[in-house]
């Protein structure tokens, strides 16, 4: 009888631990699929007008944005981006080998993701992605700043300095092999004006995603560093967030 009693018991416990490790194994493989990068604090203030290897981005470690979604384009752009730090400004840098590329869009808030462009979608609060920005670049250096809860005005987002190396309309477009390149600098201050900003220092971690994008062209596409898992290309989940972490 006793053991009758006890085999439930036993059971129980089985069943508790293989359940434990299950969950532990699963949270392992979901940690797994964020990518990190280590970004390093700038010895000193970076000029937007500095080069790919030049001056302030010597040395920087820079990332690869190769993840598509949707229909895979004839032909494959590769963007690479570099970001660095200092106690008041986030820089930021791309790289895209293109071609096929055209921009139209001038205004500020335009619909710069149907030009070719580059985002930067972030947070600020690791522990909160859901409360992110998305900072959205056509290769002519027009920006549109979103936030999730607060909409920044167009006099805070001139205060992201821009340096984009194509002129500011490219149209007709571009047909053959073009590396272009687009930075700038946002200024912590101006963010903290809408949302909790936990200020970037050894330690600090936030959650973010880059990505490369073109709908107008005749190669449209989709591109993401961390890979998003959905059917449909798109870019506001930040459950796919990768991690930046800041030294």
């Amino acid at each position: 009888m006793k053991k009758l009693k006890i085999l439930p018991f036993v059971v129980l416990f089985m069943l508790l631990f293989v359940n434990i490790v299950s969950a532990q194994q699963t949270s392992a493989s979901n940690s797994s699929d964020f990518l990190i990068y280590n970004v390093k604090r700038s010895a000193k203030a970076v000029d937007v007008n500095d080069k790919w290897n030049k001056s302030g981005w010597k040395g920087v470690k820079s990332i690869k944005i190769r993840n598509y979604m949707g229909k895979v384009p004839a032909f494959k752009p590769k963007a690479d981006v570099k970001m660095t730090y200092d106690d008041n400004f986030i820089y930021v840098i791309y790289r895209v080998k293109d071609r096929y590329v055209k921009s139209i869009t001038e205004k500020i808030n335009g619909p710069v993701w149907r030009d070719s462009a580059v985002e930067f979608f972030f947070s600020p609060e690791a522990d909160n992605p859901v409360n992110y920005f998305n900072l959205e670049i056509n290769c002519g250096g027009t920006p549109l700043l979103h936030h999730k809860k607060n909409r920044p005005t167009i006099e805070d987002i001139q205060k992201i300095e821009i340096k984009a190396s194509l002129p500011k309309v490219v149209d007709p477009e571009i047909t053959e092999p073009v590396t272009w390149t687009m930075s700038f600098k946002i200024p912590l201050s101006m963010l903290e004006k809408y949302t909790n900003v936990v200020r970037p220092k050894s330690g600090v971690s936030w959650r973010a995603n880059f990505y490369k994008i073109a709908e107008i062209n005749s190669n449209p596409h989709y591109i993401t560093w961390n890979e998003v898992k959905n059917d449909k290309p798109q870019f506001h989940l930040p459950q796919f967030f990768g991690i930046l972490n800041f030294q």
